[in-house]
């Protein structure tokens, strides 16, 4: 894995004439946790797909780059907010499918491992229909950890769990992408209070940085300091428009 770089990207978006968000400034330092917070609709997932070279129907005038200099392309994993599992493929092809479609032989003992970490060894020939809501996310968190980038954004992974999977995928996932550039959209304040080495907060206006508490990541979920950060949060979230 080369080394990961950050990411920055200024500017305005538009779909069809009509302002998404911008102008905007922000960056997501090198091999760090950012998490990006704000209102439905004001962006959030647009700025992913930017900066996954996938955003072809949106209108972009700024910048979009990595810290480096160099092209972000073939060095991000994108998980989206919909799990977009193959369903004639079982658990194991899709948490392979990188490879395979980048004609690579598939890491089976690899994969094999990574579904033991996400809590799902005993599902690896199932298909997707076959699954949970949250079984399906977790395998999509797997491929996404499979793809193995410097750079990974994802977009609320962890949604569809119950409270005690995200907790302990939140920790898998601190875990396993320790030295990544991550760029994490949520909506949850206390996942950003666990897990945010930075945590920004978007309005269709601005990106703002929040000022953390002075502790290590993944924080504990029930620590006075963390709880009080969510709180802020929170009411940050509430006010923002």
């Amino acid at each position: 894995m080369s080394a990961a770089p950050a990411l920055h990207l200024s500017g305005r978006a538009t779909i069809d004439g009509a302002p998404v968000f911008g102008p905007v400034s922000f960056e997501a330092p090198a091999g760090q946790w950012s998490c990006l917070l704000g209102p439905s609709g004001v962006g959030k997932s647009t700025i992913l797909r930017l900066l996954a070279g996938l955003g072809g129907e949106v209108t972009f005038e700024g910048e979009v780059a990595a810290g480096d200099g160099a092209p972000l392309d073939g060095r991000v994993a994108l998980m989206a907010q919909s799990d977009l599992l193959m369903p004639w493929l079982d658990v194991t092809a899709n948490v392979t499918l990188g490879a395979r479609l980048r004609g690579k032989q598939p890491q089976r003992d690899r994969a094999r491992e990574v579904l033991g970490r996400v809590g799902l060894a005993d599902h690896a020939a199932k298909r997707p229909h076959a699954l949970s809501g949250g079984q399906r996310q977790r395998v999509a968190l797997a491929r996404t950890l499979m793809e193995d980038r410097p750079v990974v954004l994802l977009d609320e992974p962890f949604s569809a769990l119950d409270a005690r999977s995200r907790s302990l995928m939140q920790d898998l996932a601190a875990e396993l992408l320790v030295g990544r550039t991550v760029l994490h959209v949520t909506h949850d304040a206390a996942e950003a209070a666990r897990l945010g080495h930075n945590v920004l907060l978007m309005t269709r206006a601005s990106i703002a940085s929040i000022a953390l508490p002075d502790a290590p990541t993944p924080r504990l979920y029930d620590a006075p300091d963390t709880l009080a950060f969510q709180g802020r949060l929170l009411r940050l979230l509430m006010e923002a428009r």
